[in-house]
C-alpha cells in the first residue's frame, strides 16, 4: 500500500511533462496578428457613424446602432434631432451622408406641432455621438478643407451659395 502514492505521483508527473512538451511558446509575428485580426475596413479611409432612424432618444440610437462602415461615396456623419417645446427628445436620426446632405445644418421650428429640429454634420469616425440641441451645437464640422488647393469652391458649396443669395434677394425685394 505504501507504493501506491509514489506510483500515482510519478504517473501524474509523467502526464504533466508530456503535456508541457506539446505546448510551444513563441511570440506573435506581424503576420500572425494580421491573420488573427484582419482589417475589416472595406476601403481606404473607411469610417463609421452612429446610424439609426427615428430612435426615441440619443441613448437608444447609440445603443442599438449597427457597427458597420459607411459606404465609400459618403464622407460625413449626419444627425437630426427633433425636440418638443420643453427640449425633450422626440426622435433622433443618424446616418452616413455626402457633402450635399450637410449643406443645411442648424435649428428650425417645425410648423404645426411646436417641435424644433436641429441638424448637424461632422467628419470623423463615430463623431456623431452627441445630438445637436441648439444653434451652437447644430453645426457642420469638417477636419479637412472644403476648398481645394486651387481655391475653387466645391460644386455643392457653390450651389448652396447661389440658393442662399437667391432666397435673400427674394425676401429683400
Amino acid at each position: 500500500m505504501e507504493g501506491w502514492p509514489v506510483a500515482a505521483w510519478i504517473l501524474l508527473m509523467t502526464c504533466i511533462a508530456d503535456w508541457l512538451n506539446t505546448v510551444q511558446s513563441r511570440d506573435f509575428t506581424m503576420k500572425d496578428i494580421i491573420l488573427l485580426h484582419p482589417s475589416t475596413t472595406p476601403h481606404p479611409g473607411g469610417f463609421k457613424c452612429f446610424t439609426c432612424q427615428d430612435a426615441a432618444d440619443n441613448y437608444q440610437c447609440n445603443r442599438w446602432a449597427p457597427d458597420v462602415y459607411c459606404p465609400k461615396d459618403t464622407r460625413y456623419c449626419y444627425t437630426l434631432h427633433m425636440m418638443d417645446n420643453h427640449g425633450d427628445s422626440v426622435s433622433v436620426t443618424k446616418r452616413c451622408v455626402t457633402l450635399e446632405d450637410c449643406l443645411f445644418t442648424g435649428c428650425a421650428d417645425v410648423a404645426g406641432n411646436g417641435y424644433q429640429a436641429c441638424s448637424s454634420c461632422c467628419e470623423g469616425n463615430i463623431c456623431n455621438v452627441l445630438v445637436p440641441r441648439n444653434e451652437s451645437s447644430a453645426i457642420f464640422s469638417s477636419i479637412s478643407p472644403l476648398v481645394s488647393s486651387s481655391r475653387r469652391l466645391h460644386p455643392a458649396a457653390l450651389s448652396y451659395i447661389l440658393i442662399i443669395t437667391t432666397i435673400i434677394s427674394i425676401f429683400t425685394a
